[in-house]
């Protein structure tokens, strides 16, 4: 069974009925994440122009505070692309046709580091939705007209090796010994 206009199947039974006020409690929490998705891409954004730790990344201030202080989603994307960020590079280089890793754009490959890590150990959001949140980051953070399409191309050919039951590969190529898995990791 697939997921219908983002409800994953089992999570509603037959005799509930949406309400208006689950609509906008949902749209709500669909809009915080997005706020900390673009707070996340922010601070891996800022780790690769300013050359700092996490830690003083995050209480610096990097990220742009009308959007709001990190939350514990922020920090969980952050931290575990960060501690991840080799082997998400390495997926990267992988996909990206025609890109060398070190020549791709820096909001670029921060929007990329941030799906990855998502899709792969994020269980309670669908890939689809880091894809189109991924493109949405492009679209406005993007350093090239371009950058959404191959953003969606990279994040589409992970997708597909997700897909194709592939996923232990890709958790393999991610989880190197002495990694921490993070919480929701497969």
């Amino acid at each position: 069974m697939k997921a219908i206009d983002g409800i994953r199947p089992g999570s509603l039974s037959v005799t509930d009925k949406p309400s208006p006020v689950g609509k906008m409690v949902r749209s709500s929490i669909y809009r915080q994440r997005s706020d900390s998705r673009r707070i996340a891409f922010q601070l891996l954004f800022s780790i690769e122009m300013n050359e700092l730790p996490p830690d003083r990344i995050i209480d610096g201030g990097y990220y742009c505070e009308e959007v709001g202080l990190p939350c514990d989603f922020t920090r969980m994307l952050f931290l575990g692309a960060f501690m991840h960020l080799e082997q998400i590079d390495s997926l990267i280089a992988e996909t990206s046709i025609d890109w060398q890793l070190s020549r791709m754009p820096l909001a670029d490959k921060a929007i990329l580091r941030l799906a990855i890590f998502e899709m792969v150990f994020v269980e309670d959001v669908p890939i689809s939705v880091s894809i189109d949140e991924a493109v949405e980051l492009a679209k406005e953070f993007g350093a090239a007209e371009k950058s959404p399409a191959f953003v969606n191309g990279v994040l589409g050919r992970i997708a597909d090796l997700l897909a194709d039951d592939l996923i232990e590969f890709a958790v393999k190529k991610l989880m190197a010994p002495g990694t921490i898995a993070t919480e929701g990791s497969a």
